[in-house]
């Protein structure tokens, strides 16, 4: 263990000693730098990869490359990114920009060519270094609210071109570009019995503490007695000046009788390891109250590399005879920094607050493969699986495989297996495994082998198999059927599937594929005219969606069109 602890912080040291190019790149927005979200924070299932920049809630800001390159890739989706350029600089970094409305001028030529070229909306593209050069303040989109942001925003990132890395922009000399006074702040402070012989303050669960706010800023908290194994874990947010709003931390580092016991800052970390975030927090509390409380202890240990930890993994052992003292220091990228100091004591004290109680019949041994079945239906845990051991709650109840609940997160997929012998061959071709939650079933890709469905998934919770017979829905807001639309600018339909989901969507005007853009959002399909596939005269429109297990819909009409109007 020593040997990996080493190891950690030799990584921070070499970290610590690259010299990233300062007056190199310019903002890719030429309106003042504000952030609606900062590098590594905390977001469902993963980091932050980059700087979400406020576009003043409009779409259609010019959008620049912040240094000389070529764009390396193209990626368009309707989920994630979005519409999204890369672009690779000589220097080895790699600059990204997401959410993006369109490409400009001879990009979006490309990208559109690319779309006619492979009959699809969704796409990606890997380009040579010759084929689409910019230039450091090109314009080359315009900001946008695509794939899945929830709001006009442009999403910015900075990669290590070979390892893909992704690293904090302010290295970058972006921390010129904004200003900030403020010190983070610690919202709560919770304490952790660590096994079942432990109380804390009385109590075998997590306890709030109480902290006092002292007259240099510090916190101060209530006293910590305890007879064991114990960990904190806190709630902490970061302002800056300008932005008007809570965004992440840089650092926080824990010290146990003024020593570092566990710590991170957001630096640079690989995507494999976004998901660990939910090892980070406690997620049971996330769930249940969408409090994201960061936990400064390993009870297992993972590898999320910007984790910096003692041989204890952050874990306290409150021994008799030894009054200590544990500070939590929180710092934004400008040294602005906030701690609080809580005292630890040793006692012995009968326990008023039993830990809550166990519903579960089976136990998990987080490094081994599990595999528990029952009455036709299965499920198999490789090892790895999760983060932690837990007490599992594992049934069958009337055609439902009850796995537990979604307060324990499941790191990678797991195998969920459900035998039917007694529908028919043209009711199976319908059939998929869906995830009950609430009065909602959602749809996980499932294949078949004889009369065994399976499902890789990544939450744990109730599942059934489930069959969706109804076509999806095409509507169109004002009917065009006859008419001449030759003021407008765009076709525009509303698609639906209410079970199994929209698998894909094609469009045809005279018989010819055209491009329908999809915003999951709103349930659009738009097509532009501008694409130049639209007919003088008459016109007629074609538009077919199939879902998740093969029903479709055709919705058809014809239209008028005057082109020189």
């Amino acid at each position: 263990m020593k040997f990996s602890v080493l190891i950690l912080f030799f990584g921070v040291s070499v970290f610590a000693q690259v010299e990233y190019p300062k007056d190199y790149f310019r903002a890719p927005l030429d309106i003042p730098m504000q952030l609606s979200g900062n590098f590594g924070e905390l977001r469902p299932n993963h980091f932050h990869a980059g700087f979400d920049l406020k576009t003043q809630q409009k779409e259609g800001l010019n959008v620049y490359a912040v240094a000389d390159g070529y764009i390396s890739r193209i990626k368009i989706s309707t989920f994630g990114n979005g519409k999204a350029i890369y672009i690779n600089h000589p220097n080895g970094y790699t600059s990204v920009y997401g959410h993006l409305k369109l490409a400009n001028d001879e990009i979006e030529k490309f990208i559109k060519a690319t779309h006619y070229k492979e009959e699809n909306f969704e796409i990606e593209m890997f380009l040579k270094p010759g084929e689409l050069p910019v230039k450091k303040g090109q314009i080359i989109a315009f900001s946008g609210n695509t794939g899945s942001s929830e709001g006009p925003h442009l999403h910015f990132e900075f990669r290590d071109t070979k390892t893909e890395f992704v690293i904090n922009p302010m290295f970058f000399g972006f921390d010129q570009l904004t200003k900030d006074t403020k010190k983070p702040i610690i919202s709560s402070v919770y304490v952790y019995p660590l096994d079942s012989k432990t109380a804390v303050n009385r109590a075998k669960r997590p306890l709030l503490l109480n902290l006092t706010l002292q007259n240099d800023g510090t916190y101060l908290s209530e006293k910590v007695v305890s007879n064991g194994a114990i960990g904190f874990g806190i709630t902490t947010y970061d302002t800056d000046d300008v932005s008007f709003n809570n965004n992440g931390v840089y650092k926080v580092q824990s010290f146990y009788n003024g020593k570092p016991n566990f710590g991170y800052e957001f630096n640079t970390y690989s995507f494999d390891e976004m998901r660990y975030i939910n090892a980070l927090i406690d997620y049971p509390r996330y769930k249940k109250m969408q409090q994201r409380v960061q936990k400064l202890f390993m009870k297992n240990p993972y590898n999320l590399s910007i984790i910096k930890t003692d041989e204890n993994k952050g874990i306290l052992q409150v021994s008799p005879n030894l009054n200590s003292s544990y500070r939590i220091e929180v710092s934004d990228f400008y040294g602005n920094k906030r701690s609080v100091t809580i005292p630890v004591q040793y006692d012995l004290l009968s326990t008023i607050i039993d830990a809550e109680p166990s519903q579960s019949n089976y136990y998990i041994k987080a490094n081994k493969d599990m595999n528990f079945a029952l009455g036709g239906m299965s499920v198999f845990f490789p090892a790895g699986t999760f983060y932690d051991d837990f007490e599992f709650n594992f049934g069958v109840k009337n055609d439902t495989l009850i796995l537990h609940d979604d307060t324990v997160p499941a790191h990678t997929n797991f195998t969920v297996s459900i035998e039917d012998t007694k529908s028919t061959a043209l009711q199976k071709e319908k059939m998929f495994i869906g995830r009950i939650d609430g009065n909602k079933i959602s749809y996980n890709s499932t294949y078949k082998k004889d009369n065994v469905f399976s499902a890789k998934v990544k939450t744990l919770g109730k599942y059934k198999l489930a069959i969706d017979t109804i076509a999806p829905k095409i509507s169109i807001a004002t009917p065009i059927e006859g008419k001449w639309i030759s003021a407008q600018k765009t076709l525009q339909l509303s698609i639906y599937d209410e079970l199994s989901g929209i698998k894909s969507y094609n469009g045809y005007l005279n018989g010819k594929w055209i491009l329908m853009e999809y915003d999951n959002k709103t349930r659009k399909l738009t097509h532009f005219f501008a694409d130049g596939i639209v007919a003088e005269g008459a016109n007629d429109l074609k538009v077919v969606v199939i879902d998740n297990v093969g029903n479709s819909t055709t919705f058809e009409t014809h239209f008028f069109r005057n082109q020189k109007k």
